[in-house]
C-alpha cells in the first residue's frame, strides 16, 4: 500500500516498473478523484493518466478503466512499462 496525498493506492500491474519516490514528486492534486492511476514510462520520462470506475459517475470512454487495454495500445510506445495503482479510499 503506497500513501500519495491522502490516499491509499496498492498496485494492481507492473509493480517491478513502480518507483514510489519518482511517481511521489509528480502526483498532483489533479489526480486525487481518480479511482485508477496508470503510469507509463516512454521516451525516458514517466507519464501519469487517471481513469475511473465505469460505474462511477463522473466517468467519460477517453478516462473509463474498462477501457485501459485500448488506452495502452493507442498511446503507450510499443513495449512501454506501465504500472496502475487503484485508490483503495473512497
Amino acid at each position: 500500500m503506497y500513501n500519495l496525498l491522502d490516499n491509499n493506492y496498492k498496485i494492481t500491474k507492473g509493480k517491478e516498473n513502480f518507483d514510489y519516490e519518482e511517481v511521489k514528486s509528480l502526483f498532483t492534486d489533479y489526480f486525487k478523484d481518480y479511482d485508477y492511476v496508470l503510469g507509463d514510462y516512454s521516451y525516458g520520462r514517466i507519464r501519469l493518466k487517471g481513469f475511473y470506475d465505469s460505474n462511477n459517475k463522473k466517468v467519460r470512454k477517453l478516462n473509463d478503466i474498462k477501457y485501459l487495454d485500448n488506452y495502452i495500445k493507442d498511446y503507450c510506445s510499443p513495449g512501454a512499462r506501465i504500472f496502475l495503482l487503484k485508490k483503495e479510499n473512497r
